[in-house]
């Protein structure tokens, strides 16, 4: 499993671009993870499902209500990772007003999830093999803090918690 030190994963994650611009297209868009990290500091938070109840009701709110925070704190970014196509994380963050504050990126296959071992099987559920429940601070690549959730649980990776996590970090 990923650690504090450790550099994310390589691979790509995929985000649906609402408008063309700043070289992407209109629809899904590949980005590389290491080039989308490098010289910046990322909050990343990443959860089981697109439109599920905790994730909807409190985790992505969580984090688009404290986007200026995070930004005062340092953080180039918030990116939100759950195991969905760009398709669905695109129509997702139109519902939940995500667009310049959360940046909403699909691990499609769940290959970033493998890579980084926080998989979470909810095959039982119907849901197959998804994301952990987790938030964690990224600086140029490497893991500075990381917050992982007990299963069925919502307790350590809210925005709060990572916002003063931030804060620390910029102390």
């Amino acid at each position: 499993m990923l650690k504090v030190g450790d550099k994310l994963p390589a691979g790509k994650l995929q985000e649906f671009i609402e408008v063309e611009g700043n070289g992407c297209s209109l629809g899904p868009n590949t980005f590389d993870i290491d080039a989308a990290t490098a010289g910046k500091t990322i909050a990343i938070f990443a959860l089981p499902g697109a439109f599920t109840p905790t994730c909807s009701a409190q985790h992505v709110p969580g984090f688009v209500e404290s986007a200026d925070a995070f930004k005062a704190a340092g953080v180039d970014e918030i990116w939100c990772i759950s195991v969905n196509d760009a398709f669905v994380m695109g129509a997702w963050g139109r519902t939940q007003q995500t667009a310049g504050k959360v940046r909403m990126m699909a691990d499609g296959s769940g290959d970033f999830a493998r890579a980084a071992g926080l998989t979470l099987d909810l095959t039982a559920k119907g849901m197959g093999v998804r994301s952990q429940r987790y938030s964690m601070l990224v600086v140029d690549g490497e893991v500075k803090t990381l917050n992982v959730e007990a299963p069925g649980k919502f307790e350590v990776s809210d925005a709060r918690t990572l916002l003063e996590q931030a804060r620390q970090l910029r102390a």
